[in-house]
């Protein structure tokens, strides 16, 4: 690829870098403590595409002003960066069809993934792990939780830390083979790829109907029921519904709790 291409390719990847740390869009693939990270990276690329251009521009003014003084060597150089030989004496340009793989980046930048939701939860254990501590609850009838945090509390804290109180959760609808009902954020440590659900089941006054997805905003208290994840045999806890609306999807879908 001559340096002309590099230049465009280094263009589009800078730009969908800082494109995707600026709008938001880059939280359907990594956590949102790498956003700075992501914002250099595209700065950085943006730069040494502005530099290979810069420098392309001043070796095409130089051979204008001198057009006889470029020497054998510098030829041989200028060419081979726009053709390759096959060793028989044929020169040949690089294929267009290299161009193809820029494609995953106007789909970066035209199109928006979602964020996993039930389909990988109900086929994936929870990700469930002891906390570290259990900080007393914020002040505040009902108090906000992440549903990581409650997860845990309720699990292996067995609900002392709760204390009765009332709490509120968002997670969206899962429903296992057998009708079971859950609530469930998507834990990352990283980035989407190795997201994993982390449940909670639902008893109470439930909604009539549960679509798988849709997003809940939940407002319960501790129950000690819990039951094992038929996929990895984890611990899934129960929350008692006293009332449940429906919310749209959160700007940032996963739950980083459980490892912060």
């Amino acid at each position: 690829m001559n340096r002309q291409a590099q230049a465009a390719v280094l263009f589009l990847v800078g730009g969908a870098l800082l494109h995707a740390g600026t709008t938001g869009l880059y939280l359907r693939y990594v956590k949102a403590g790498l956003q700075p990270l992501l914002l250099a990276a595209g700065a950085v690329l943006l730069a040494a595409a502005a530099a290979t251009v810069w420098y392309e521009l001043r070796h095409a003014r130089a051979a204008r002003q001198h057009p006889g003084g470029e020497s054998h060597d510098e030829r041989d150089e200028r060419d081979k960066r726009d053709q390759h030989d096959d060793g028989h004496g044929h020169a040949h340009r690089e294929p267009r069809i290299s161009w193809l793989l820029v494609l995953p980046l106007f789909a970066l930048i035209l199109v928006a993934p979602p964020a996993l939701g039930s389909y990988s939860a109900v086929r994936s254990g929870t990700a469930l792990q002891p906390p570290l501590a259990y900080p007393a609850l914020p002040s505040g009838d009902p108090v906000r939780l992440g549903l990581v945090d409650y997860a845990g509390r309720a699990a292996y804290g067995h609900g002392r830390s709760l204390d009765g109180r009332k709490v509120e959760i968002t997670g969206f609808v899962a429903v296992d083979h057998a009708g079971t009902p859950y609530l469930v954020r998507m834990a990352l440590n990283c980035c989407a790829a190795d997201a994993q659900p982390v449940k909670i089941g639902l008893t109470g006054k439930l909604p009539p109907v549960l679509q798988p997805d849709s997003w809940l905003d939940v407002t319960g208290t501790y129950t000690a029921k819990r039951t094992k994840d038929p996929v990895n045999g984890g611990i899934i806890p129960y929350l008692d519904v006293i009332r449940a609306k429906p919310v749209g999807t959160p700007s940032d879908p996963y739950d980083e709790s459980w490892n912060s």
